[in-house]
């Protein structure tokens, strides 16, 4: 092999195990959570002091996912902003009048009790 070969492959290799680690860096980047909810139930974002530490996580794209999910945010951080209307996985909604509207921790949120009744949600019985 002439010494111009060998440079040329050498010069090749290095570009593409250079390109192979720029691709591992993004794929990581784009793989790291928005939000951590650890396994103690807390929502951790990027502005938590816990965020990098937690490492056993379920991971969540907006801090709202993960206060609807049972999580709590970590102290010092804000809430997430309280729905108005919750439907209830058992279909049932609950606007803040209704006295489970609290313990309702898994829900699709809507903004008025007609659009939770329309996509197919019940009221509460009284």
């Amino acid at each position: 092999m002439t010494q111009r070969t060998t440079h040329t492959l050498l010069l090749a290799a290095l570009l593409g195990l250079s390109l192979n680690m720029a691709h591992a860096a993004d794929k990581k980047e784009a793989a790291e959570p928005v939000v951590k909810k650890s396994d103690a139930g807390i929502c951790h974002d990027k502005t938590s002091s816990s965020f990098g530490n937690t490492k056993k996580f379920t991971s969540f794209a907006s801090m709202d996912e993960c206060v609807k999910s049972g999580g709590r945010p970590a102290a010092g951080q804000p809430a997430a902003a309280e729905p108005v209307v919750k439907k209830s996985d058992s279909g049932i909604c609950h606007d803040k009048n209704s006295p489970s509207y609290e313990r309702t921790k898994k829900f699709t949120e809507f903004k008025t009790v007609d659009e939770c009744v329309k996509s197919g949600g019940t009221l509460p019985k009284k």
